[in-house]
């Protein structure tokens, strides 16, 4: 069912949590692929941001990039899922890439870095990803109402 047919099916509150999933799953795959193109580009100048207290220099800075390599997938994923209108896997995507961030968070409290970091950026994120995916998993399918949507009845009706 196309996205137009779900929302013309959909009562107004299911417009709303429509909308606020698909901002809050675009939002979730672009700071990762900004953050990753940052690690890529720059990582000796991007990686003090993360909120561990030391990182390595020199030659050693270079496993950073695979960092960033992870942040770019780990934002493409739920985008190319999005627009290519897997919406329920993409509530997926996000629910088990959440565990990234709460990863980098325990990671950082683990190794005495940033607590306001792994508290205020990472478990924050990961709790907004959360919550973006409950919002894209308890989308209904055939529209957000539960009900078989009006194109998809008439798409039935000739059966």
């Amino acid at each position: 069912m196309s996205i137009a047919a779900t929302l013309a099916d959909a009562p107004a509150t299911g417009r709303v949590r429509f909308h606020l999933a698909t901002v809050g799953t675009v939002l979730i795959g672009l700071f990762p692929l900004w953050f990753g193109i940052s690690y890529i580009v720059a990582p000796e100048s991007t990686a003090p941001g993360f909120g561990l207290p030391a990182w390595p220099h020199g030659d050693a800075a270079m496993f950073l990039i695979t960092k960033g390599i992870r942040d770019v997938v780990s934002g493409l994923v739920p985008l190319s899922l999005l627009l290519l209108g897997h919406r329920r896997a993409s509530g997926w995507a996000l629910l088990v890439t959440a565990l990234i961030p709460i990863g980098d968070g325990t990671t950082i409290l683990t190794h005495h870095g940033s607590t306001a970091m792994a508290f205020g950026v990472h478990w924050a994120t990961a709790a907004f990803m959360l919550a973006t995916a409950a919002l894209v998993l308890i989308e209904k399918t055939g529209g957000t109402t539960g009900k078989t949507g009006a194109a998809e009845k008439r798409s039935t009706a000739g059966r």
